[in-house]
């Protein structure tokens, strides 16, 4: 029953890799938002690729962090009731949540997604403004990449439910030693 723990582990380190690099990209949209506002009000020079830059790295940073919360158990969910719960049931409500609305939800946007950036692709979309970014497609295929990357987010959450269903022990005691 390790190996199951072992197998979750793994998921949560890319899931923290998620994180890692929606963190960095967040530093960046910080560095771009301030290098546009002293270039617009000190300098009186605007930029459309550093504006729209900024819409680029916000949708990545949100994108990319998206996985690391479900990872992290920062998804929203009713906690109302779900706190009260034993950790069995919690477990119970993940799994089914998971395999019921999180899997086939991520896996139908990830699949129709790769069509809305082929065709970004193929048509070579480019900003409508001049000066704007080029290659459209880049931003419009993070859309099928962040939900592929929420399944295996969930893949993660799925398997910790069940550590926490079928090993409830050897997880805590695997979790207190790997500290």
């Amino acid at each position: 029953m390790r190996k199951l723990i072992y197998i979750e582990r793994l998921f949560n380190r890319f899931g923290d890799l998620l994180g890692w690099l929606s963190s960095i990209l967040f530093i960046l949209l910080l560095v771009n938002v301030v290098y546009d506002v002293v270039m617009r009000y000190a300098f009186n020079d605007v930029s459309i690729a550093f504006q729209e830059m900024e819409w680029h790295l916000f949708s990545a940073v949100f994108l990319l962090g998206v996985p690391y919360a479900i990872k992290a158990g920062g998804h929203v969910r009713v906690d109302l009731f779900y706190e009260r719960l034993s950790n069995k049931a919690q477990a119970i409500i993940d799994l089914l949540g998971t395999l019921i609305f999180l899997l086939p939800f991520c896996l139908l946007v990830a699949w129709y997604g790769i069509d809305f950036a082929k065709e970004s692709y193929l048509l070579g979309e480019t900003s409508g403004d001049p000066g704007g970014l080029p290659y459209r497609w880049i931003i419009k295929a993070m859309i099928p990449l962040s939900f592929f990357f929420m399944a295996v987010s969930g893949v993660g959450l799925l398997l910790h439910s069940l550590n926490k269903i079928f090993n409830p022990h050897l997880l805590h005691s695997y979790t207190q030693d790997k500290r």
